[in-house]
């Protein structure tokens, strides 16, 4: 088999972070943005929410995961690995579905932090109100 046909790429999105999954069969390595994983993602809480699809679906350390990541923070950044992730493992095997899917994980949030209204000083706040 060609790397071509061997190699599935998929796109996740989250608030303004877009991220580029690879995903190979190989021995469990990540590269994100050319950095390892730990050293992309240094909080817990962001590297146990981006291999969530891969313990739920228990393939953890059988494909090799290259990432290329852009926009937003790094909240928004490992959700839309995640995404990405959970794409590419239903795209590698079709009865992945209901088991992402039941763990809410083929979802794309599509929240967006709300414009800044002019006349206020945030998008939803008000300026303290005096009667006299």
């Amino acid at each position: 088999m060609s790397i071509e046909q061997s190699q599935i790429q998929t796109v996740g999105r989250r608030k303004r972070s877009v991220a580029r999954v690879m995903l190979r069969p190989g021995t469990g390595e990540w590269s994100v943005n050319g950095r390892s994983m730990t050293d992309y993602f240094p909080r817990e809480a962001h590297h146990l929410r981006v291999v969530e699809p891969l313990r739920a679906t228990e393939l953890e350390g059988q494909f090799d995961i290259t990432v290329r990541v852009h926009g937003g923070g790094l909240t928004g950044q490992s959700d839309a690995v995640r995404l990405g992730l959970s794409r590419a493992l239903v795209e590698h095997d079709e009865e992945m579905r209901p088991i992402l899917r039941g763990k809410g994980m083929l979802t794309r949030d599509a929240r967006q932090v709300e414009r800044k209204k002019p006349g206020r000083p945030k998008a939803r706040k008000r300026f303290q109100f005096s009667k006299r």
